[in-house]
């Protein structure tokens, strides 16, 4: 399957091995006017054939494919395409290899069975540069990628220095929120806001936190002390 590019959309290739649940997908996403599918693959090297001829703004893999994996193919298209951002499907059990596929370039993972707002949310949150992972796996790579920074520092209760510029009680109500795993669609419907709204309390999150996604914001927030998940 491939399509022409529509000026301004996000362009999104899809890669499941199961013809069902690709059709599903694919079905969501024709289903925004934000999105644009313009490829799909029913294999690891599929996708990699596809992408030589074309490379989308997102990939969304399943993490679970035959012979080449879903780990492996994320370090390739990364390596050989690093402007793709790859987004990734997978299931409940699936966590160490989840942290893998983050540690070999993948942007963040989606649940099987997520809602349409939820994919369409995250596939617009990685093209835009951010990153979607739930808080659990957010702790996890924060003790991975910093445990370097941490050796030798003094013993301490696990909180840092808090924010030079204090979040409001309302950025760290949208912050707790974000780190339940909500999409800015459901903290703005959970705190009777616009998605707008949402959105520019974010970005007054990451300015004050020096962030530049919603998964730093957590991992800081945590580390802060700020909330607790």
């Amino acid at each position: 399957m491939s399509a022409a590019p529509a000026a301004g959309k996000i362009e999104v290739v899809v890669c499941e091995d199961q013809p069902q649940i690709l059709k599903t997908q694919v079905k969501i996403l024709q289903e925004s006017p934000e999105i644009q599918v313009v490829g799909t693959a029913l294999s690891g090297e599929g996708v990699l054939e596809l992408l030589e001829k074309r490379q989308p703004h997102v990939l969304l893999q399943d993490l679970g494919l035959p012979r080449m994996s879903g780990i492996e193919v994320t370090r390739q298209v990364k390596r050989k395409w690093p402007a793709v951002e790859v987004l990734i499907f997978t299931i409940f059990d699936e966590e160490e290899k989840v942290l893998d596929a983050v540690k070999a370039g993948a942007s963040g993972y989606l649940l099987k069975g997520a809602s349409s707002e939820k994919i369409i949310d995250a596939i617009r949150e990685v093209n835009a540069g951010g990153s979607v992972i739930q808080p659990n796996l957010a702790r996890r790579l924060l003790r991975h990628f910093h445990v370097a920074e941490t050796e030798g520092r003094p013993a301490r209760a696990d909180r840092e220095e808090l924010p030079t510029r204090p979040l409001t009680e309302r950025e760290v109500e949208i912050l707790r929120l974000i780190a339940k795993g909500l999409s800015n669609n459901e903290a703005a419907g959970v705190l009777g806001l616009s998605r707008a709204t949402v959105r520019t309390h974010l970005e007054h999150i990451y300015d004050k936190l020096e962030v530049t996604n919603r998964v730093e914001a957590v991992t800081e927030g945590l580390r802060k002390g700020l909330i607790e998940v």
